[in-house]
């Protein structure tokens, strides 16, 4: 069946300025990070998509390691790329990653120059692009110097092969360093990605003040915890959950936030909010925030996080109480 987009697709969505740079990014962002790799149905990814786009969620963010296996999410999204979305390719805003491993050898992660951009290059040809929105380094590499990874994204985008620039899991004295390399050679850093949460918040602690100096947009990852900011363990772990599988989110994470994630429910109820909506309402309050990245299983997941756009705004009250919890 061909797709084809809502015509209303921009009415509802906000966009924001990427810090000071003239690139919007849609406030709500879809991650292929989970649940569009080989192991997941096709289909669902291909669904979630249509429907992000439908919502005018424009920026889809992938990185070379996504699937599993890795690589897998590049590859699917390219098949869908290809079938549904190649006449709408200057509405959409794709980024990539380089800094994981992806494969054997001394050269196949981390942030040496001869990795960075064999990997855009390989992620290129699994999207069947002839380039990305945005190239990031996916994380610092502490055996490397920050110049030659800067001097690797530099290349990226004189080349041609990416628009921006951009880094992840900075930390803010390594980020502000990297900003004024990449001044210096003549591609500025467009953006962030780092992650952050109501439970993770080390970005407060001098990364968004140094954002804001260099006029470098924010766009987190994982703004519900892996899952522990919504209605999902309000009861507890069900079967088919994360913490069940010991990935990314364990158990013990759930029990130590168990007791904070009932009281922070009961302020989106009353807000009229699930807790996810109120999780990431809570990061775009900031106006540090580009866009808040959020990941899907399903096409209704997309649904209620971009409701969430409906109820941004919190009092000083409720600002005041989910402080309290946070720090209980």
């Amino acid at each position: 069946m061909t797709y084809i987009p809502k015509e209303s697709r921009y009415e509802q969505m906000t966009y924001n300025r990427c810090g000071k740079w003239g690139l919007k990014l849609p406030a709500v962002s879809l991650g292929l990070w989970h649940n569009f790799g080989g192991i997941d149905m096709f289909e669902n990814g291909r669904a979630m998509l249509h429907r992000a786009f439908d919502l005018g969620i424009t920026h889809f963010d992938l990185a070379n390691n996504y699937g599993p296996p890795p690589g897998s999410a590049e590859e699917n999204f390219g098949k869908i790329l290809k079938q549904d979305f190649n006449a709408y390719r200057d509405e959409l805003i794709i980024s990539s990653k380089a800094g994981y491993l992806m494969w054997p050898g001394p050269y196949g992660e981390w942030g040496s120059r001869k990795y960075v951009l064999a990997s855009l290059d390989q992620s290129l040809k699994r999207m069947g692009l002839d380039y990305v929105d945005i190239f990031y380094s996916h994380r610092p590499d502490p055996d490397t110097p920050l110049e030659e990874t800067m001097m690797a994204l530099d290349q990226a985008v004189r080349s041609g092969k990416a628009l921006y620039a951009g880094i992840s899991n900075y930390p803010a004295d390594m980020t502000r360093e990297a900003s004024k390399i990449l001044k210096e050679l003549g591609t500025p850093c467009l953006i962030h990605q780092p992650r952050y949460s109501m439970f993770e918040r080390w970005v407060e602690n001098g990364l968004l003040d140094v954002l804001e100096d260099e006029g470098i947009g924010c766009i987190p990852f994982s703004p519900l915890a892996q899952g522990l900011l919504t209605n999902k363990y309000l009861d507890g772990i069900p079967k088919d959950s994360r913490a069940t599988r010991e990935v990314f989110l364990k158990k013990k994470d759930v029990d130590s936030a168990y007791s904070k994630i009932i009281k922070l429910n009961d302020i989106a109820v009353e807000r009229g909010q699930s807790l996810a909506q109120m999780a990431l309402a809570w990061i775009l309050k900031d106006k540090r925030i580009t866009s808040v990245l959020i990941g899907a299983s399903s096409v209704q997941q997309i649904d209620d996080n971009v409701e969430m756009l409906k109820k941004q705004v919190f009092s000083s009250e409720e600002l005041q109480q989910i402080e309290t919890i946070l720090k209980g």
